[in-house]
């Protein structure tokens, strides 16, 4: 029987490698052979985006969420704001993280799927001389719509701004050129586009910023970024971690560095190109305008007279996992990522199978 395809945003179809990991031998993470692993990891999600000689990296157990906390519970000096660009849930996230953390910010809200008015933001910043951080989400899977990355981070760069970006649903699946791409601070996870298990995420971020962020005042016990960062560069750790996610991630990071980051995004923009080739002919409407994808993920309008749960139903009959909408568009669309260790004929046999499924409704 074929394997279940997964064609959520995460967590990922992984290869037999990556789960082969999961069976390593158990091992304390005050031991030196935790010590080295996790030096190995730090320094493969370097090596792998080629950023080691500006960046430096620190790992959490938890899901992509869990680091993003971390990056924005620990990059605001006390009396600065925040800009938080909001265009789906997970802006929507950054917003009420720091509501939590009771920061200043200066929201620019739009609609769902909405491309930010670079005028806008500048206006934003010439205003409010008080922002400190632009918060960025690069891939906002909540309609596959691909931010203008390199534009915002250069305004960030112009008005000399720390740019924070959520690169959780987009990190070695749509291109991000750290050379060029002045971001200052990155949030990734292993169980998307990384292709390894969820338990364990990461933030990069450059070592210059580290002088800034020791003067910001702990807020958090378990997500304090520079206390992550002082135990893990002395081999440390300050509590339990995931280890096998960890074990997983470390082979996953292989993986990544011998196909090459660029080969694994052109992959997925080949894999996304396919696909929507086979939306189209099948007759499903776009969300989101050609041009403005991300390579990772199609937000598609549901057929007329089918709802969600049917369409779910009969795909997962035949092994394929779709994805929701999410609030005011659940109703509306679903979302097919093409994330993970997923094979051309799986990709086919989807649309042979969508097709059928559609001609239902």
């Amino acid at each position: 029987m074929p394997r279940t395809v997964l064609l959520n945003p995460g967590p990922v179809n992984v290869t037999d490698r990556v789960r082969q990991a999961l069976i390593l031998p158990d091992l304390c993470h005050r031991e030196k052979e935790f010590s080295d692993l996790m030096a190995a990891i730090r320094s493969k999600s370097l090596k792998a985006f080629d950023i080691e000689k500006e960046y430096t990296s620190v790992l959490v157990s938890g899901s992509g969420t869990a680091a993003l906390e971390m990056a924005v519970s620990s990059s605001l000096t006390p009396g600065r704001s925040m800009l938080v660009i909001q265009n789906g849930v997970y802006g929507e996230r950054i917003g009420k993280i720091c509501d939590i953390y009771q920061f200043r910010q200066h929201s620019l809200k739009l609609t769902w799927g909405e491309p930010p008015c670079l005028e806008s933001i500048e206006n934003k910043l010439k205003k409010n001389p008080d922002i400190e951080v632009v918060a960025l989400v690069h891939h906002e899977t909540t309609t596959g719509l691909l931010n203008p990355l390199k534009e915002v981070g250069t305004l960030a760069r112009r008005y000399n701004k720390v740019f924070l970006v959520d690169c959780i649903s987009s990190l070695a699946g749509d291109e991000i050129n750290f050379e060029t791409c002045p971001i200052d601070i990155a949030v990734g996870t292993a169980n998307k586009c990384v292709q390894g298990f969820p338990g364990v995420s990461f933030v990069l971020f450059r070592e210059k910023e580290l002088p800034r962020l020791r003067k910001i005042p702990e807020r958090t016990l378990y997500f304090n970024l520079t206390g992550y960062h002082k135990a893990q560069e002395a081999g440390g750790v300050l509590f339990t971690p995931a280890i096998p996610a960890h074990y997983a991630l470390d082979v996953a990071l292989d993986e990544l560095i011998e196909e090459t980051v660029a080969a694994r995004v052109q992959r997925y923009a080949n894999a996304a190109k396919f696909l929507r080739a086979g939306f189209k002919d099948i007759g499903l409407e776009f969300l989101i305008p050609e041009g403005l994808r991300s390579n990772c993920l199609t937000s598609l309008r549901l057929p007329k007279g089918m709802n969600y749960e049917k369409l779910h139903g009969e795909l997962k009959a035949n092994g394929f996992v779709i994805y929701a909408g999410q609030g005011n568009l659940s109703d509306n669309i679903f979302r097919i990522a093409n994330m993970g260790d997923i094979k051309q004929e799986e990709f086919e046999r989807l649309l042979q199978v969508l097709k059928a499924t559609v001609r239902l409704s």
